[in-house]
């Protein structure tokens, strides 16, 4: 038996008018996943986005007087250290620095956005990179709850584990053949 996606039904057994990655029935709670999935990842990509335009509004602008702005409206000294540092760093920044950030953000977007849709779609290439990515976060993120345990990078890394133990399993279930759900034995049944 033939299948065209992680959760198809064998040709045989698929809905004639649909293309086989749409043919989802039997498999809804598994659709559920990967589309709260999909929006998760959607929304990170629109975050990043947005960022990205934010820099890109930096641009051709005094970036160490929009710091030193932003220090004020949070009402932070500009005498404290890591503020100096703050207006440091935004004094180097330059237009080219800018636009490259913006290119990498846009960039890391678009990369959210195509994995959105394939989980949403359910297509096994976008489950392998939901779990290589995922998978690629974990360290960064338990380096941070090391670094500054608080609840905030503890929920990432909860929420990303989960990501990546998700795809694992749809990737071991489906690697084994157990592309069905199974089906209880009748009374004719061997």
């Amino acid at each position: 038996m033939r299948t065209h996606g992680i959760l198809d039904l064998p040709m045989t057994n698929r809905h004639p008018h649909l293309p086989a990655a749409l043919d989802l029935r039997g498999r809804r709670g598994q659709v559920k996943v990967l589309r709260a999935v999909a929006s998760f990842e959607v929304s990170k990509g629109l975050v990043v986005l947005g960022a990205a335009c934010g820099v890109l509004f930096l641009i051709h602008k005094d970036t160490w007087q929009v710091a030193y702005d932003l220090l004020q409206l949070l009402h932070i000294s500009p005498d404290h250290r890591l503020a100096r540092v703050f207006l440091t760093w935004a004094d180097s920044l330059t237009d080219r620095k800018l636009w490259v950030v913006a290119a990498v953000a846009v960039a890391y977007s678009s990369l959210r956005f195509v994995e959105a849709y394939g989980l949403w779609r359910a297509l096994p290439w976008a489950e392998w990179v939901a779990l290589i990515s995922g998978a690629l976060y974990v360290p960064i993120e338990v380096r941070e709850i090391i670094r500054r345990p608080n609840l905030f990078h503890v929920s990432l890394l909860i929420v990303n584990l989960a990501v990546v133990f998700y795809m694992v399993y749809l990737r071991f279930l489906y690697h084994n053949g157990d592309s069905q759900p199974k089906q209880k034995a009748g009374p004719t049944d061997p």
